[in-house]
């Protein structure tokens, strides 16, 4: 058995879900992989060469994940909540192997809406002062 046979069969005791392929979890996650994987290749190319357009890269993959794990949450507070093996999995897995997943990209978003923001109030000020 692979590595990461393991570490799904494993955390499949936080979260049942996984095991049983539920197409909720599979859709959600297949999307993640995809979209969000790729674009953060392409966004740390931007951040390791300076490029303007990298804060704009952060924030929308930052905001992609806080919305999969908004669907993960949701659903599962929908299908009644009970897809742990027992409390210790669903706090240890569930709850907190799952919170970096909300912590991380909120501070990202935050960072980068902050730079974005005064990005902008830089170039209006510029603006206003050419237009004199």
């Amino acid at each position: 058995m692979s590595f990461s046979a393991i570490i799904w069969k494993e955390y499949s005791k936080g979260d049942s879900r996984y095991i049983g392929r539920d197409a909720g979890v599979v859709t959600v996650e297949g999307l993640i992989a995809v979209l969000e994987g790729s674009t953060s290749f392409l966004a740390v190319y931007a951040i390791t060469t300076g490029k303007s357009y990298s804060y704009i890269l952060q924030f929308a993959i930052s905001l992609g994940q806080l919305y999969g794990t908004a669907v993960y949450y949701i659903t599962t507070i929908l299908e009644g909540d009970n897809f742990s093996t027992n409390s210790f999995y669903y706090y240890a897995y569930y709850i907190g192997a799952n919170f970096s997943w909300i912590i991380i990209p909120s501070i990202i978003s935050i960072r980068c809406w902050r730079k974005i923001s005064v990005a902008f109030q830089v170039q209006s000020q510029t603006k206003k002062h050419k237009s004199r």
